[in-house]
């Protein structure tokens, strides 16, 4: 009886040993997938909302990132009419852009990332009102 238990035991252990090693591989693969989905395409502007509201015309808060993001894998990249750097935050789940036209690094989370489709939230202090601060969304098509 005492020989069952102890290979159950290791047989346990070793069981859990390598599923923490598997899910250690898929979330590396998940996030080099990230890169390679974030970085394949150029990205194509389609819409820019500032608080559910078209915000890509003209003298609004996202018309200079209207029109295609090239995310380079050099940590490089054009986002509009801007030209900068770009990263993922340490999970992954957020991209920094910070440009010299920018007055701070933006800090999105990607709410969606495909091989069609990206996806990016934030929010930002609105400066008409200092108690508010204004969403936006900006989604992007591979072309």
């Amino acid at each position: 009886m005492f020989f069952k238990t102890d290979v159950m035991k290791k047989t346990g252990v070793l069981f859990i040993i390598l599923v923490m090693i598997f899910c250690s591989r898929c979330a590396k693969d998940e996030a080099g997938d990230r890169f390679n989905l974030l970085t394949g395409p150029t990205w194509a502007s389609d819409s820019l909302l500032v608080d559910g509201i078209s915000a890509s015309d003209p003298g609004q808060l996202l018309y200079k990132f209207k029109g295609d993001a090239k995310f380079k894998t050099d940590g490089t990249g054009n986002f509009g009419k801007y030209t900068g750097k770009w990263w993922f935050t340490e999970s992954k789940t957020q991209i920094v852009i910070s440009s010299d036209s920018l007055s701070l690094p933006l800090t999105t989370k990607i709410a969606e990332l495909t091989a069609k489709s990206l996806k990016i939230t934030t929010a930002v202090p609105d400066v008409t009102n200092i108690n508010n601060s204004l969403k936006i969304r900006m989604t992007f098509k591979a072309k």
